[in-house]
């Protein structure tokens, strides 16, 4: 036991088996010494029925487990006359569940076992500080809403981009910012006299017209870059633009990082509206976008033959 304290939360996984077997090994004695004809892991099946007739989706949905799992179970409690399958009245598609007169009589006589078994779970929960059985409801709600996968995955990003700042652009990072934008346009479409003219004259295209650039660095090295294109439109202030994030550094949320402080920086400059304008085939960006909190917008012109989507963010 001294290796769950030691190895802490990251051993939940384990612990919470190692729980459930001390549990699933005394549930069979429960059952035997109250005579009940059932299998332990038949349980959610057989509650569920008692309540009515069900079809074996109707089960699999109550009880959250699989439909080919669900009919597993229900062929081994049809085999061991606990359940009967009949034909829907309302649509001869479908399949009903309910007990058969053996599994009634089993549910009149499983009362007295819930009630006792009820009052030894009470008995326990009242000698801890902890209430487990709510406690695994608020779990199960908050794991349902988003994966344990996807929590870590968000840890594993906030302990990435930690190690990564967000500077102002210095000509000593033209050449970062020309190649890594090079390298995502030419991996997807192709250059264009816009991209030249943005790229290889950063400084009069976007900086002396009241624009900003910033580049992202992990141990001091430039691994992504973004710009604020000063726009000279009645709808929005600025465009952000040149976006790009070296391979080596994907999945460090920086894009994020520097789409925040575009914005920041967007906003101080006293901005209302901010433009961008990409392409759909590029998910991870739209989905970037959206977090960010852009909004499809249409019906502009672009400079672009690359670009199909428009979006805009009020700052």
């Amino acid at each position: 036991m001294n290796i769950y304290e030691q190895a802490g939360k990251v051993s939940i996984g384990s612990r919470l088996r190692l729980l459930t077997e001390q549990i699933s090994e005394d549930a069979t004695a429960i059952y035997q010494l109250y005579g009940t004809e059932l299998l332990p892991k038949w349980f959610p099946v057989f509650r569920v029925l008692q309540n009515g007739d069900e079809t074996v989706t109707g089960i699999a949905q109550q009880i959250g487990h699989s439909h080919p799992s669900v009919s597993k179970t229900l062929a081994e409690m049809t085999k061991a006359g606990v359940v009967k399958m009949k034909t829907s009245k309302m649509d001869a598609r479908k399949s009903l569940v309910s007990l058969s007169p053996k599994g009634i009589q089993i549910s009149k006589k499983i009362q007295v076992q819930y009630e006792d078994v009820n009052a030894a779970v009470e008995d326990i929960l009242a000698q801890t500080r902890n209430n487990l059985w709510e406690a695994i409801g608020e779990w199960q709600y908050l794991l349902g809403q988003k994966k344990l996968l996807k929590w870590l995955e968000e840890q594993r990003k906030k302990r990435e981009s930690a190690g990564v700042s967000i500077i102002s652009y210095s000509p000593k990072y033209q050449k970062a910012f020309r190649d890594l934008n090079e390298e995502w346009i030419s991996k997807y479409f192709k250059m264009e006299s816009s991209d030249y003219k943005a790229l290889d004259n950063p400084n009069g295209y976007i900086l002396k017209p009241g624009g900003y650039i910033f580049v992202a660095l992990l141990n001091n090295e430039p691994v992504g870059v973004c710009a604020l294109i000063k726009m000279n439109d009645v709808e929005w202030d600025f465009e952000l633009a040149k976006m790009a994030v070296s391979p080596a550094a994907q999945g460090k949320n920086i894009g994020y990082l520097l789409g925040r402080a575009a914005l920041v920086k967007a906003k101080e400059a006293g901005a209302s509206k901010v433009y961008l304008e990409s392409n759909t085939v590029l998910a991870p960006a739209i989905n970037l976008y959206n977090k960010l909190g852009f909004r499809k917008i249409s019906g502009y012109p672009t400079p672009y033959e690359r670009c199909n989507i428009q979006m805009e963010i009020e700052v």
